[in-house]
């Protein structure tokens, strides 16, 4: 059996939901630029950065970046942005946070959303150096940039469901299209490879 999301996941998960059924058509297919006004309207105050902008800033080397990965264990076990560490609780996340006050600290998820969320409550205890990354590791792997396993590159990334993994290309989907996690019985895991 899987185990059960934490409660703020839960309830992030049914805002993010709920807003985007009453935000869109059904008719319309998920896409970035209504995830993207999603987030936005949900954390207007949240400040972000591309992954374009990300890549540079880590390529440059001249100010130090902390990854902070907001998905479940599970999601982190398959792949994350190189250097990326989990951040698995928001203590957790505030004492990375804390430890380099001129680092630029990078939230991501599987969309934006979680992260997002997690800057907006790190921010509110004081933690400025905070930003969420633009449709985060599924926009990141989705252009080709790479994501890791056990310090091995990877073309998989957890597609967290169907509907969200929409946003992600079916050949980077650590499960099979239509498969379920490994933690449900009859899992289409596709690891390791």
């Amino acid at each position: 059996m899987r185990p059960r999301r934490p409660r703020r996941v839960r309830a992030a998960a049914a805002v993010l939901a709920g807003l985007l059924a009453a935000c869109a058509p059904s008719s319309r297919a998920l896409d970035w630029e209504t995830v993207g006004r999603l987030i936005a309207a949900e954390f207007p105050d949240v400040p972000s950065l591309t992954t374009a902008e990300l890549a540079a800033l880590l390529m440059d080397g001249a100010r130090k970046v902390v990854l902070l990965d907001a998905r479940e264990a599970d999601e982190f076990r398959v792949s994350r942005l190189p250097g990326a560490v989990h951040a698995a609780s928001d203590a957790e996340a505030g004492r990375l946070a804390a430890a380099d006050p001129k680092a630029v600290v990078v939230a991501y998820c599987s969309v934006g959303y979680r992260s997002a969320a997690l800057v907006s409550r790190l921010r509110a205890r004081g933690h400025a150096n905070v930003v969420n990354l633009e449709g985060s590791i599924f926009r990141w792997a989705g252009e080709g940039r790479p994501v890791h396993r056990d310090g091995a590159r990877v073309e998989e990334v957890h597609p967290y469901d169907e509907t969200w993994g929409a946003l992600l290309p079916e050949r980077l989907w650590a499960f099979e299209p239509g498969g379920k996690s490994s933690e449900q019985p009859g899992g289409a895991l596709r690891l390791p490879r």
